[in-house]
């Protein structure tokens, strides 16, 4: 289905409430369409995967993470790659959502250097993951494991990750049929909590 009428952040957030996600064919695509996949990828709040590997990664203390101190840059370099969905329309209005509250990213850096992140809407007690990035070992990691604990203790209870991959399976990730994952966004959607203040938010 093609965005008609014109999309615009108080549609996609619409969108969302009602379980579908815009995406684009190319970063040169002007069109936009949206997606609601008959089985869609969660992470679970709790229930996200720490391997021995990254524990250590954890442990080792190289990495910080930050929640909204570098949203555009975190939304540029997940659409930095050779294929991206992330047209100028969805960066335009991504950007919109996180100027008005509803999009936050958690950004990962190193020696003060963004190296990872992951970025999303937040909307009630769901979190709609959009895209990862990751310039170092297990950054983008760091960045989930980070942002899903932050997330769990703040009271939300869906972490959206629309399709589900062997990376995101390896972290505990879930594939649900598309009637489970509406009735786990109805009651998230429920819920009056915030994602709370920009800053440094601690490992897990």
């Amino acid at each position: 289905m093609r965005d008609d009428p014109p999309l615009s952040p108080q549609l996609l957030l619409q969108a969302y409430r009602a379980g579908v996600f815009p995406m684009s064919e190319s970063r040169d695509d002007p069109d936009v369409f949206w997606v609601d996949p008959r089985q869609r990828g969660i992470l679970p709040l709790p229930g996200f995967h720490i391997s021995r590997s990254l524990r250590r990664t954890l442990n080792r203390g190289h990495y910080t993470v930050t929640l909204n101190a570098a949203f555009k840059e975190v939304v540029q370099g997940c659409a930095d790659r050779p294929e991206t969905w992330i047209n100028t329309t969805i960066f335009d209005l991504y950007m919109a959502l996180h100027r008005s509250g509803d999009a936050h990213a958690a950004e990962v850096w190193q020696n003060g250097e963004l190296v990872g992140g992951v970025y999303g809407v937040a909307i009630g007690g769901a979190f709609f993951g959009e895209s990862m990035f990751s310039t170092a070992p297990n950054a983008s990691k760091v960045a989930l494991a980070t942002l899903t604990t932050h997330l769990h203790a703040r009271g939300f209870t869906l972490f959206d990750t629309q399709f589900i991959t062997p990376h995101l399976r390896s972290l505990g990730g879930l594939e649900i049929p598309r009637s489970n994952y509406h009735a786990l966004l109805d009651m998230a959607l429920e819920l009056d909590v915030a994602i709370g203040p920009s800053g440094p938010l601690p490992l897990p």
